[in-house]
């Protein structure tokens, strides 16, 4: 496969992220600023509020990210961006970006899904071997992706309303819990009991690989709500440790469904955001331990969990090797498919 030195910028959503990666493997530079505290009182995102940070700290990103690397623009093979999915406005302001660079420095413009970029973080881990089976975990995602080969997505299963990600954040309003509330619910849920409240695994025993966390995060509120009316206690920690063991279960069954049914797999990757929830990483490791000792599971490290520019220079650098360049009139794409 071609060498290559990517300049990689990600700007899906709440952090704005700029890389340079070399062959897709080793990580030069990889800056992420974090919009947390601007969003925190707000509860979430506000997409206008992401757009305005993200033109705030574009250049500094990219000059940074520059800087640590050691390289300048005119080094780089090519520039990727992150076209899709994501907020639209936050988008464009990346792509904007990248498109001016390779302009300037006549460079080729690559275009990439995030969701690749979510699951090619595991290449700057170790190599990947195919056919290999993607759980994608997020905010805004939850898919289980089947891959007989480089770049080839089949969503085999998708989440029929909130995804995951969605579902802890909403049950973390509902706990008191700060924005974004995954990492804050994990370490609740590690002091309390996962018996003590019953919530629902919802589509568990479905004869399919999709998934559905809207019920029980209308369970948790349920629970708090007729204990409001009865005068009762919660227990935040109990509750909280309820929720995902409910969660986590439903994610690793159907990952062992679609495992059990397609042996000729022979590595799993753990993707996304919610990828760094310990109940989860620790679940999904001792089923595959021991039910497919022969399945190799990859789950990046936390800094490459969340979104980041590094993956998106991971995925970036196959479509640099196979030619698969952009043209400079490319548009963000919100609702960007994994596989177009």
């Amino acid at each position: 496969m071609s060498e290559s030195l990517i300049l990689a910028i990600e700007t899906s959503c709440d952090e704005t992220s700029v890389a340079v990666v070399r062959d897709g493997r080793e990580i030069l530079s990889n800056i992420v600023a974090s919009q947390i505290k601007s969003h925190m009182r707000f509860g979430g995102v506000v997409p206008e509020v992401a757009s305005r940070h993200h033109v705030e700290q574009i250049t500094q990103v990219i000059d940074m990210a520059l800087e640590e690397s050691g390289h300048g623009s005119a080094d780089m093979d090519a520039i990727a961006v992150t076209q899709g999915p994501g907020l639209v406005g936050a988008l464009l302001v990346g792509v904007t970006a990248g498109k001016s660079l390779a302009m300037v420095y006549n460079k080729p413009l690559l275009a990439v899904n995030h969701l690749a970029g979510h699951i090619y973080a595991s290449q700057l881990v170790k190599p990947l071997k195919f056919p290999l089976m993607a759980l994608i975990v997020s905010g805004g995602h939850t898919e289980l992706v089947y891959m007989k080969e480089e770049f080839s997505f089949e969503i085999i299963g998708e989440t029929q309303d909130d995804a995951v990600g969605e579902a802890y954040d909403k049950v973390g309003r509902i706990l008191n819990l700060p924005y974004p509330a995954g990492k804050y619910l994990d370490e609740l849920a590690g002091k309390g009991n996962s018996e003590a409240y019953a919530i629902p695994r919802a589509m568990i025993h479905e004869d399919n690989f999709d998934f559905s966390f809207s019920g029980m995060k209308s369970a948790v509120m349920n629970t708090v709500h007729n204990a409001k009316q009865r005068g009762d206690e919660i227990v935040p920690e109990d509750l909280a440790a309820s929720f995902q063991a409910a969660a986590v279960e439903v994610l690793v069954e159907k990952a062992s469904k679609a495992l059990r049914e397609h042996p000729e797999v022979c590595q799993f990757i753990l993707a996304g955001g919610v990828a760094a929830n310990s109940g989860l990483r620790g679940e999904l490791s001792t089923r595959l331990a021991t039910e497919f000792p022969e399945v190799e599971l990859i789950i990046p490290p936390l800094k490459l969990c969340g979104d980041n520019a590094a993956m998106i220079g991971a995925s970036a650098h196959h479509m640099y090797a196979d030619k698969d360049f952009s043209e400079l009139d490319i548009n963000a794409i919100p609702g960007l498919m994994l596989g177009e």
